[in-house]
Order: structure tokens, then sequence, then C-alpha cells
């Protein structure tokens, strides 16, 4: 009612303004004609005159009113430069500042709320530059300023930012408007004011904070690089620490365009994702899903049957699987891309000095940038006596485990996460019982409630324990075996295990290779700017190392941006774009999400709107006895754009991809509606949940004369 009001209000002050035809007295013309007038109101009425134009200054630039220049011109003929120039400076800031106000009251929640994920990079920037920005606009007159004071109000500015921004901003102008009023007579129309080379003057003027600002860059970097010397040749152009995705990314695109890179790996080439993570556990969840289908084989018509678990031979698979990638993160093919790879430890002495340790001695490089991807490693929580626990993580269960004939007969996992999930799901399947401890109330917290539970239920549903809200509190050696002590709803339980695979997350690897030494900041993964540079201009970081997502598709999409803005940042440089970042839990059925979903949507007050398809109802999921699932698209309130999807179900990783492109390319659930996919497939699902939303608006009573028409049609 409030904001009804003031809407109401300020039409009514707009409408009696050019009713009463009071914009003639804001003309050029009406004020040459008048000059003489107005100077003798002036000199009869010395101070309430001043007061008079201030207030009615500030009226005309709050309302956005047309005017305000001969308004300005006005104040010098009326009361000189110096006189004019205070009134109208003071007058033009605070009514600028009212139309700001104004329009922050009016219309930012509901923009904010409407368009919300549009404007999240511009309100990150007016954030932390908006000063800049809005100074920047301020000294060019030509850009109008009765929109960029509601333009700002739309954004997070502060508003005594805007104005003292502004009152500094303007003064450029104001001097030019005001002056030129003193020479009123001289003056044969408002557009002779502004000349082609005032205009050029401006616009150079308003160029000079982005000048300023590449120059206190400069300065800034001057700064960090106090105290160290630079070598006047270098050996590299890059050095790249950690042989994982991102390190290989960053390496073959240096090697591409035949920079001269040296990759430096201490451990194994690939990283966690080829040795530990990713591949091992993809052939790892294949046994185990064959298991599970030989044990559930009735579905499709076959005998179903105990499937006769060979866990030795399994964990040999895997191995072979990891062999049969090697090659194609191998040293071999890096070194035939023009790579020089060393086996070895690396520490950055200074910014374009690092110290390579090896088997037979240690070695100093020079290089221009380096880029750090020294990935992650599992965490492990300091809980007492784990050290004594005989504890594995995702990094060395494989290793342990592939000494074993028979998979744990009492297997705990301690993580509700998605790599507890898999892990637990795929021992279970392959014969272990999985107790699966989390402390939250749910499993995969990040996802949807209505997500996680069918996660849950699943694995109930298979056998195993999954027992959330229990917090562990410490591990016991007992003459009976191991124990971890755990806390529910104030009691103490003690769960037993043969092992545990301690799965709560990984931690950027920040220490042992120079950051401490080198004053680079870190606060569980290390700080970069939006290019991934770190403190130093010419050190980037990219992959977990940096985070924020922990991702082997991530840390390559940073690598690119890492190694082009280090190798080419002179000329150009990047903002590492987050906007569309897929991710696949891999259990069974997957869970794949991109952008954000309904309690993210809730948490940042977007006005959304949820359609969903159940799998149940998709004909091929059916023919394949695996109808079980859903689709769940998070679109803007009354638009069919697209904020986020999750999709619970067989092959949901590859039904995601289709909408990660839609998203990246602003496709909406129309076009997506109205392209054809082949039938019968899984990817038909993404056509229907696109004819769900179109189906929720429905024109009923559009079709109610549409029906009376086709009955007036039948006779």
């Amino acid at each position: 009612m409030k904001k009804i009001g003031l809407v109401a209000l300020l039409l009514l002050v707009v409408a009696a303004f050019f009713q009463l035809d009071l914009h003639q007295w804001l003309s050029f013309e009406k004020l040459k004609a008048s000059q003489d007038t107005f100077q003798q109101w002036y000199s009869a009425n010395p101070l309430l005159v001043p007061l008079a134009y201030f207030i009615l200054y500030v009226i005309v630039t709050a309302l956005s009113l047309p005017g305000a220049a001969v308004m300005t011109l006005a104040g010098g003929a009326l009361f000189g430069l110096w006189m004019g120039l205070l009134l109208v400076s003071f007058a033009s800031s605070m009514g600028a500042t009212l139309a700001f106000l104004v329009s922050r009251f009016l219309l930012h929640d509901t923009v904010q709320q409407r368009f919300g994920s549009k404007l999240k990079a511009i309100n990150k920037g007016v954030e932390k530059e908006g000063a800049f920005y809005l100074f920047t606009l301020r000294l060019v007159p030509a850009f109008p300023f009765v929109l960029i004071n509601l333009a700002m109000g739309l954004t997070p500015i502060k508003t005594w930012t805007f104005y003292w921004v502004s009152q500094v901003g303007m003064l450029a102008g104001t001097i030019v408007y005001v002056n030129a009023g003193t020479q009123l007579a001289d003056i044969e129309q408002l557009s002779g004011i502004l000349s082609p080379t005032l205009i050029g003057s401006f616009l150079l003027l308003g160029l000079f904070p982005l000048i300023a600002k590449k120059i206190v860059s400069w300065f800034k970097s001057q700064r960090v690089y106090k105290g160290w010397k630079k070598p006047k040749r270098f050996d590299n152009n890059m050095v790249v620490i950690g042989g994982g995705a991102a390190g290989l990314v960053s390496a073959y695109i240096a090697a591409t365009v035949k920079a001269k890179v040296t990759l430096v790996e201490s451990h194994k080439m690939g990283g966690d994702c080829l040795n530990y993570g990713c591949v091992p556990s993809k052939a790892l969840i294949k046994s185990a899903t064959l298991a599970h289908q030989i044990a559930n084989a009735d579905r499709f018509g076959l005998s179903a049957s105990t499937p006769q678990v060979s866990f030795k031979a399994v964990m040999q698979r895997i191995e072979s699987v990891v062999k049969a990638i090697e090659p194609h993160d191998s040293v071999e093919r890096y070194t035939s891309l023009g790579v020089n790879v060393v086996d070895g430890y690396a520490t950055i002495v200074d910014p374009w000095t690092v110290e390579i340790k090896t088997k037979t001695g240690a070695q100093r490089v020079t290089t221009r940038s380096i880029v750090i991807a020294a990935g992650a490693s599992p965490f492990v929580p300091p809980l007492p006596g784990i050290e004594d626990s005989g504890y594995v993580t995702s990094d060395t269960l494989w290793e342990k485990f592939a000494q074993y004939e028979k998979p744990p007969q009492r297997l705990l996992i301690l993580g509700g996460g998605p790599i507890g999930c898999e892990l637990a799901q795929s021992f279970q399947r392959l014969g272990s019982q999985v107790t699966q401890v989390e402390m939250l109330p749910r499993l995969m917290i990040r996802e949807d409630v209505d997500i996680s539970e069918r996660v849950s239920e699943r694995l109930t549903k298979e056998g195993v324990a999954v027992l959330t809200e229990h917090k562990a509190l410490r591990c016991e050696q007992r003459p009976e075996g191991r124990y971890l002590i755990v806390e529910h709803k104030g009691e103490e339980i003690s769960l037993a295990y043969d092992e545990m695979i301690c799965a709560v997350g990984r931690s950027a690897r920040l220490t042992g290779y120079g950051l401490e030494e080198l004053g680079i900041d870190t606060n569980k993964t290390v700080i970069t700017d939006e290019y991934l540079a770190t403190l130093y201009p010419n050190i980037f970081a990219a992959g977990d190392v940096a985070g924020p997502y922990q991702f082997t598709h991530t840390a390559s999409h940073q690598a690119w941006y890492a190694a082009v803005n280090a190798l080419f940042g002179g000329f150009k440089k990047f903002k590492a774009d987050y906007r569309v970042i897929p991710w696949v839990t891999f259990v069974d059925p997957e869970v794949a999400r991109v952008g954000i979903n309904e309690q993210e949507a809730k948490e940042a007050g977007i006005r959304y709107e949820v359609t969903t398809y159940n799998i149940d109802d998709l004909d091929r999921a059916i023919a394949e006895s695996e109808a079980e699932g859903i689709v769940k698209i998070i679109t803007v309130s009354g638009q069919d754009k697209i904020l986020g999807v999750t999709i619970v179900g067989s092959h949901a990783g590859e039904l995601l991809a289709e909408f990660v492109i839609a998203m990246k390319h602003n496709i909406g659930l129309n076009k997506i509606l109205g392209t054809i996919h082949t039938y019968p497939t899984w990817s038909e699902a993404n056509k229907y949940v696109a004819g769900e939303w179109k189906k929720a608006r429905t024109p009923e009573k559009l079709l109610t004369w549409v029906e009376k028409y086709h009955r007036w049609r039948r006779g």
C-alpha cells in the first residue's frame, strides 16, 4: 500500500507539472526571455529566490523531470559561477539521491527477485567496485543522469556511497553548465553548450578512472613484487605444479600455443581422479551394479541368483581399468606434446623461481608464470583414537582392499555426501554389511529434501544401515574388535566394524610448496581473484586447490582460464565463468544436477516455479524395468527460463547434458518441447517435463471458446 500510495503521489505531481504547463518554464527559450525578470526577483529577494531555486531543482531532479540542464544554466545566469555552482552541485546530488531512493523503494526487491540470477554478477561487481563504476559514469554528461539514478537504485550500492560519488563525479559537468549559464546571452541554443571538442574532453575524462585503475593495479603489483629480484631471462613461460586434471589441461594448453612449459608431479600422473577417484570408483560401481542385476534378474524375466563375487577379481579389474586409461595422462603422452614433465616435489622460491627436488637432486628453474594445481586430499576429522583405528580413505582403500579375497564383512562409512553414498551402495551390493554414519539430518544435504530422501530410501531398501543425526565422537580399540562411538539424541552408541572408510570431504593441499613463505593468502583454498590469479599477478591456481567446486570437469574448466590468463594476460584477461556447473552423484539411480535447486532458490529469495516429470511414466524406463526417478526443473516464475535441473534416474548424468547446453545458451523449455526426441529413448523425459511445464499454462478460457467454435462448426 505504501508503494501504491507513493506511485499515485508521483503520478499526480508529474501530471500536474504538465497539466499546468509548468514545463514551459524549464525551456531554454523561456529562460533567455525571462532572464531579466528572474534577476529582478533575485535582487528583491536575495535569500528566498536561492532557496526556492534549490528546492525546485531538487524536486525536478528527484522526479526525473525534463529541465535539469536548463535549471543548471539558470543557476549560472542568476547567481554567478560560484554561488550557482554551490546551489546546483548540492541540489543535483540530493535530487539524484531521492530519485535513487524512490527507485530502490519501488523496484529493487521486485527486480532482484525476478532477475536475481541474471543480476548476480552485476550485484557482485557493484558491491566490490560500485563507487568506481558510478564515478566513471558521472564524469561523462553524455550518459543520461536520470537513467543512472534509477538504474543504480536497483543495485546493492549504499545510499551514502551513491550520494558522495555523485557529488564529486558530477562536479566537472556542473561547472561547464553553470559557467555556460553566466554567458547565457551569447548562447543561441542548448545543444551549443556541448561542442564535439567538449564532449571528447568529457569522454577522455571518463576514461581517466579506467586508466587510473590500470596504473593503480601496476603500482600494486610493483609493491607485491618489492624485495624480489626478477630474472632478466626465463627458462620457461609456465611451470605447472600438479599433474591432475587442472595441471594436465594447463600444460596441454601451454604446449598447444607453443609456450615452453614444465609440469611437476610428485606422485602419479592423472591425479586423484584417475588413480583414486572418478575412474576406480566408477569401475567399482559397474561391477556392483552387475552383481545387483544378477541378484534381481527376476525383474527381467530371468532366474535371480546370488552373485558369486570374487572380490579380488573385482579389485584387479579396477586396477586394469586405471591402467587402460593411464596412457591418456602419461608422461610419454605429454612429453610428445612438448611438455617437460618432471617427477619431483616443487617449491615456489620466489614469484619467478621454482625449486624441484627429484630423486637425483634438486634444480631451480625460472618462469614467467606459475599455475598451482596441487589438488585436494581426503579430510580426516580429528576424532580421538582415529589414527589407531585402521581407517582408510577414498584414496587409500584401493591398495588395501586389493589384498582381500572377500569384501569387508562389517564396513562402516563415515560421511553421507556423494562419495560416501556411492561407496556405501557399491560395497553393500558386493557383499559387505554397510553402516553409513552422517551427523547431519539427511544424506546429500546439498540436494533438495525429496531428492536426498529418495537416495536414503534406496540405500536402506538395499540393506545399508543409514544413520543420520549420528555424531562421531571417538574410535575405540576393544578386545573384541574396533568401534566407532557416536552420539544420537544424547545417547552414546557403539558401532562395531571390520573396516572404516572416512569419506567426510576433501581439503585443498595448501602446504609444502611455498605458499606460506610468499604470503599467498589461503582460507580452505588458495585465494584467487576472478581471473584465478593469486596475490602475485603471475601466479595462478586452478582445480580443487582453488575451489569453489571439487569436480574434475570444473578443474579442467578453470585450467583454461588460468593458463590463458597466465600466458596472455598482458593483452587480454578472462574472468572464470561458473554460471553453469553440472555434477552427478553415481548412486543407483543416479542424481544429476545443474544450476540451483529448490532449497537454494528459497534461500536466495528468487521467485521460481517447480515442474516435475516422474520417470515411472517413461516408456523406455518401463521397457528396461528402471521405471524410477524424477526430472525436477526450477524456472523463473512465469517464464520458461531454466534456473536449475535435478534428475534422479538411470542415465541421469547423460540426460542432464541437454539442460546444461540449454542453460549455457539461454534456451528455454518451449524450444526443448519443440525439439524432436527419438522414441523410445531416455532423453524423452526432458521433452515430457517441458510438456508438463506447458500443460500447466493451458489457456482454459480460450479453450472454452475454441470448444464452442468446434461445436458451431459441427452444426
